[in-house]
């Protein structure tokens, strides 16, 4: 098979924002206890903190983490996880039916986003509580002192304050599972008034509020519009949430699910379009797709261990264990965000650690990289420039989620400070060899093309804590440099990243 793909330096979609290869950490199974924190591990700090878990998250340098949820924050009070650890009290969480002691707060996240190198995005609750909880949240957070709660902070031994200024109004407040669930028009007042109460605190802020927690909601677009048309000048991002599910078992249809999620970005950012235009605003919106992810490998069976359970803490919990079929549909979900990066801003893979996560650990023992790590750590590291509008020829299928499907899916980024042009490829071929005639334009000669592949023959195959290089990247050869361009040739079921020296 062969495929031509054309790229022109006049020819882009957007520069491309950092914190579209953000994630996301929530108090939910064993994310944070046993995942980030873990007081008396070989390889724990001071504060408890995991260095293992840390060196892993680090190399995929993520440059925003959402913070503590998720369903998690619809009932959370952010005021339990303040002060010494002793006196801080264990709450029951309505979210995922466990207990939570809250000796992970805002100060011991806080301090591990610094090690980790990425900054906080931090939500609020719109669930149980509401304007008043938010604001005295943003002012721990934010003020450096002379106030009430500015001066609690720093007698809990916080001098300076964080200077967060990335802020979610709330969680899925679409969803009937939701704790605090509201119509569109309820949460849209609530949320309008409390971006304008962190406004008068803060006008520098950014402000998410909540779009649909996926497409097949019976109120999407109508939550959309309708939200927007009650917060357009407060907020600054709407919220998008999808998660990627092969109960059938039928890869070529797993992998056109992107097509769904491309039509979903396409109809807010159109819902965007006319609320601005209804309003005669000349401020623009952006999409925050901060939650996404392959999930669906233990969702039913968690599901009903949830029913039967007494409140633990820190279960085994959501705790996919991703195969190589993972890689390619995560590969093709960090192009779709690529090729939209005009509109989506900021995404946040779900989670980080141990649930539905690229990072796995063993409590007390080994952390590893998921075979889902590689293909975010790509596009983390070397997807960040501008994004370029690609000219595509390749044969393609028809799935029953969309027609015309190519079997060839690619994004690529040109970074100008490094002189350099990256593609992501995915072959969605079952079968056969794809050869890629990569013809760029406008960038200047080409002076060396380097390929990292990753296949492997068992789309079930897996990385686990005896074998934990099951599935990973490799080096290989063959890629040529043509009279215009460069070409590769890629294997049936396979993710490549192709580096092109300029």
């Amino acid at each position: 098979m062969e495929a031509r793909v054309t790229a022109h330096a006049r020819y882009t979609v957007a520069d491309i924002d950092k914190r579209l290869y953000g994630s996301f950490l929530e108090h939910l199974g064993r994310a944070v206890y046993t995942g980030i924190y873990e007081p008396g591990h070989p390889t724990a700090d001071e504060s408890g903190m995991r260095q293992d878990v840390l060196e892993l998250v680090r190399a995929l340098d993520t440059p925003v983490c959402r913070y503590p949820g998720g369903n998690f924050v619809s009932a959370y009070n952010w005021e339990d996880g303040i002060g010494p650890k002793s006196e801080r009290p264990t709450r029951l969480d309505l979210a995922w039916r466990t207990s939570e002691s809250n000796q992970v707060g805002i100060h011991e996240f806080a301090g591990w986003a610094k090690a980790a190198g990425t900054e906080m995005m931090l939500a609020v609750n719109l669930g149980s509580r509401g304007l008043d909880d938010a604001r005295n949240f943003v002012e721990y957070v934010n003020h450096p002192g002379g106030s009430y709660w500015s001066d609690l902070r720093r007698k809990n031994g916080q001098a300076d304050p964080w200077n967060v200024k990335l802020w979610c109004l709330g969680n899925e407040m679409d969803g009937p599972w939701q704790v605090g669930h509201k119509t569109a028009v309820e949460y849209g007042h609530l949320a309008n008034e409390t971006a304008k109460a962190l406004r008068a605190f803060d006008d520098s802020l950014e402000l998410v509020v909540c779009g649909s927690s996926h497409s097949d909601m019976p109120t999407y677009p109508q939550w959309e519009a309708t939200v927007l048309e009650e917060t357009y000048d407060q907020v600054d991002y709407i919220s998008l949430h999808m998660y990627f599910e092969n109960y059938e078992k039928k890869t070529s249809e797993f992998l056109a699910l992107p097509e769904k999620l491309d039509r979903y970005i396409g109809t807010v950012g159109g819902v965007i379009d006319y609320v601005k235009a209804k309003k005669r605003s000349k401020k623009n919106v952006r999409i925050s797709f901060d939650e996404w992810n392959v999930w669906y490998h233990e969702r039913r069976s968690d599901a009903k261990r949830m029913k039967e359970w007494d409140w633990p803490h820190a279960p085994v919990l959501l705790e996919d264990i991703y195969n190589f079929e993972d890689v390619l549909q995560v590969g093709c979900i960090l192009n779709t965000f690529i090729r939209r990066s005009d509109v989506v801003r900021i995404a946040c893979i779900a989670q980080l650690v141990n649930v539905i996560a690229p990072i796995m650990t063993a409590p007390g023992g080994a952390a590893w990289r998921q075979t889902i790590y590689f293909p975010f750590q790509f596009a983390s590291n070397y997807g960040r420039g501008t994004a370029l509008r690609l000219d595509v020829d390749c044969a393609r299928y028809d799935a029953d989620i969309a027609a015309g499907v190519s079997y060839l899916d690619i994004a690529g980024v040109h970074d100008g400070d490094a002189g350099t042009l990256t593609f992501f490829a995915i072959n969605r071929h079952g079968e056969e060899a794809m050869t890629i005639d990569l013809s760029v334009e406008g960038f200047g000669k080409v002076r060396s093309v380097e390929h990292t592949l990753i296949k492997h023959d068992d789309l079930e195959a897996r990385n686990t804590k005896d074998a934990p290089d099951t599935v990973a990247p490799m080096k290989v050869e063959g890629a040529t440099i043509s009279s215009n361009g460069v070409q590769v040739t890629v294997p049936p079921y396979s993710y490549s990243m192709i580096r092109i020296t300029l």
